[in-house]
């Protein structure tokens, strides 16, 4: 939970920085490609997230590898994080941050899990009526998850709708086993 709340407030005050600079999807996305530079090899991963290595040395590299590549927020926050040794949070920061900006656009989280692909017609049917249903707009994300067996799962910011199959059989057993 601590872990959480360091995240959202350095995701907050990164947020609030890029806003200023009318550069939000451009700092969103080099902070992603940094995580994604050092989740790339094991090797640097591992140089990057121990605390055993010299905070100076790391700086200097990061430094180095994106100094001019990408937007002065995110190389400046990711420094930060070496100097304070919390670079272990970029991943949850740059979760927190996603969500910011989906926010801040007006929109929300929609995660659709499904037994089976669905087709680009029955999406945007579901999408539409949710969208209407709860007058939000979504930023979707799907993925299949064959253990469902049937139906979907949906998962709307902090509010999840189970009508799989493999949710309501899980209903069903802890019912069973109550009484």
């Amino acid at each position: 939970m601590a872990e959480e709340t360091i995240a959202r407030r350095y995701a907050a005050a990164i947020f609030s920085l890029a806003q200023e600079r009318n550069a939000v999807e451009p700092v969103g996305r080099d902070l992603a490609a940094i995580l994604d530079a050092i989740s790339s090899d094991e090797g640097v991963q591992r140089f990057f997230y121990a605390p055993v290595f010299d905070r100076t040395e790391k700086a200097k590299i990061i430094n180095d590898a994106f100094g001019k590549a990408v937007h002065e927020v995110a190389l400046h926050s990711v420094l930060l994080l070496i100097r304070k040794r919390r670079e272990r949070y970029l991943r949850d920061i740059l979760k927190q941050y996603r969500a910011l900006e989906i926010e801040s656009s007006g929109r929300e989280s929609l995660e659709i899990v499904s037994a089976r692909e669905l087709g680009p017609a029955d999406l945007d049917a579901l999408v539409e009526r949710l969208s209407k249903l709860y007058n939000k707009r979504f930023v979707v994300t799907k993925r299949v998850d064959p253990e469902l067996i049937g139906g979907l799962r949906l998962t709307m910011g902090d509010r999840r709708i189970d009508g799989s199959i493999a949710g309501r059989l899980n209903e069903l057993a802890r019912s069973l086993s109550a009484n």
